[in-house]
């Protein structure tokens, strides 16, 4: 089984990473309705390439994950969110997730911060016993917060210390 390589994305990448945002999307994760075109540009001004590490099989990106601030306050500046996690199908269970969680963690240490947050669906199972395995707990639950697909949806809020 190869290595994911994981690196910091380029401008070259929005394409990909968008193409790829598109054809993971599912109500599993996501809260925002499926994307239709014409497509929204993946990096924006809120985020740009210094937000995200890519993740590469033999050269092939097959994955990303969104590093921020949970909050322009000050006071929470300590804190980095992960604020969008995408594995491509083919790449699943090959390690790709846990390597750019990983990786998103050493980032988020590096730039100085103590806590790393995320929120999940909270029935997205799959994802969320990676985080768990990974060292994230359950650190709050919004019962219900999300209508989708016709069923509410709990909000699980998770993190860690660094």
């Amino acid at each position: 089984m190869a290595v994911p390589h994981i690196r910091h994305a380029t401008l070259d990448d929005e394409e990909t990473l968008g193409r790829l945002d598109r054809v993971t999307w599912s109500p599993l994760h996501s809260v925002q309705p499926r994307p239709r075109p014409p497509y929204e540009p993946f990096y924006n001004e809120r985020f740009g390439p210094r937000d995200h590490l890519v993740a590469e099989l033999d050269g092939t990106v097959v994955g990303y994950v969104r590093l921020a601030y949970p909050t322009p306050l000050a006071c929470n500046s300590h804190v980095r969110q992960i604020q969008g996690l995408a594995v491509a199908e083919e790449a699943r269970g090959t390690g790709v997730g846990r390597a750019l969680l990983r990786a998103v963690r050493e980032e988020a240490r590096r730039q100085g911060a103590r806590r790393l947050t995320l929120r999940v669906l909270g029935h997205n199972t799959p994802a969320r016993r990676l985080y768990e395995t990974e060292g994230f707990v359950v650190e709050g639950v919004l019962p219900g917060e999300f209508l989708l697909e016709g069923a509410y949806v709990d909000d699980v809020l998770m993190g860690c210390s660094l």
